[in-house]
């Protein structure tokens, strides 16, 4: 599929740089929908179905943080934040309200498009295997982010938890550093270890039969962390 085939939904409110985003992805083939409000954003999400969305979070109406919140709640489209923003808990609240990945501006507009296309790509590759990951009596479905525990039980992972997981996954029973897991989650200079450990941690209590002695999310102290899971090999999109 060419880029023209793609839509990208533009929620900015300043003109300039909304003029800015048209230009730069009409250029590279994408057809865009550009809205200034975040009702506005909600409902033509809704009505267009984009193959991602480029959302400002400095909205008129309501903050940027909400259309990501009611899209979560029926789709997986490609959300990424492109704000001014630059506080570290901002960028944690887009992430644990389902943003996909978080720009600060002044942004390249390279950078942007690359980002973008590999965001898309990952998101078509639906006639690949399911990656499912077990964890003792917990099955992971890597591509629909979902975790079922004993007994059936629905587990509720965060999408920042299972982005970490997915990071973790792709390179099962190696060691991924701290700053592998850092530039892979949230971007390069985006998060500190301490922020990582606490995600970590959380992922432990829900994963884990024993959080204070791991089986599969193990710590190399200074270094990373190694997951081990029960399966002999699990594939995953690079």
């Amino acid at each position: 599929m060419t880029d023209a085939m793609h839509r990208i939904l533009l929620v900015e409110d300043d003109l300039a740089i909304c003029d800015v985003l048209q230009t730069l992805f009409e250029g590279h083939g994408f057809r865009t929908i550009p809205v200034s409000t975040c009702r506005e954003a909600i409902g033509f999400a809704e009505q267009y179905r984009p193959d991602a969305c480029i959302v400002d979070l400095g909205l008129p109406d309501m903050d940027g943080l909400q259309f990501i919140v009611q899209v979560r709640t029926w789709s997986a489209v490609p959300i990424i934040v492109l704000t001014a923003r630059t506080q570290e808990s901002q960028r944690l609240a887009a992430f644990e309200a389902g943003a996909d990945d978080y720009i600060v501006k002044p942004f390249s507009g390279r950078e942007l498009i690359a980002r973008v296309r590999a965001i898309i790509r990952r998101l078509m590759r639906r006639d690949q295997p399911e990656a499912l990951l077990h964890l003792g009596k917990v099955e992971i479905n890597l591509e629909k982010r979902s975790a079922i525990g004993p007994l059936g039980k629905v587990l509720k992972l965060t999408p920042l938890e299972h982005r970490i997981l997915e990071c973790l996954a792709q390179h099962a029973g190696g060691l991924v550093t701290h700053e592998q897991i850092m530039n892979a989650v949230w971007g390069p200079h985006q998060a500190d270890v301490r922020s990582l450990r606490v995600y970590v941690a959380s992922l432990r209590r829900k994963l884990e039969q024993d959080p204070a002695q791991p089986q599969y999310i193990l710590t190399e102290v200074g270094v990373g962390y190694r997951l081990v899971p029960d399966d002999p090999e699990v594939r995953t999109s690079p």
